[in-house]
């Protein structure tokens, strides 16, 4: 960190804390130089996750769209909102993990079956008709029977 008042890029940090809730840490530094002392915060960076569309446009990621993606596939099921909203938190984490920041709407819809594959298996079928667009009553049974292969 440059000193604001010798621009020396040694110092020492005297003091550490939280502040905002633990989302900044406020610094308290001496310059190894000059001797004064100055405050520096430290922020987690969060760099936004862009999704590719099919249509290969772009936007911005949005957990509300698949918090309600997934409710709606969980509609009068028996699944709790906790539940839901730690896999939502789990795939927005694994999205920020990963090194890529244009992330496709397909590797989110796949992380969000199999989240739901683990909750319930009427709302992993209910979200799979509608991802995959399933066009007839064939590719309906065929993604039924991956999932009863699962299970065997």
């Amino acid at each position: 960190m440059r000193c604001p008042f010798c621009s020396c890029e040694e110092s020492k940090v005297i003091d550490s804390r939280p502040t905002d809730e633990g989302a900044r840490i406020r610094r308290r530094r001496e310059c190894m130089q000059c001797a004064n002392r100055f405050t520096t915060y430290e922020v987690i960076e969060s760099v936004p996750i862009v999704v590719v569309k099919k249509d290969s446009s772009r936007e911005v990621f949005d957990r509300n769209k698949l918090m309600n993606g997934m409710l709606r596939a969980c509609d009068k099921r028996k699944v709790a909102m906790n539940v839901l909203e730690r896999a939502v938190d789990e795939i927005e984490a694994a999205l920020q993990n990963s090194l890529d920041k244009e992330i496709t709407s397909t590797r989110i819809g796949e992380l969000a079956m199999e989240k739901l594959k683990g909750i319930d298996e009427v709302a992993y079928i209910r979200f799979a008709s509608v991802y995959r667009q399933f066009k007839d009553i064939n590719s309906f049974r065929a993604e039924l029977n991956k999932l009863l292969d699962d299970e065997h």
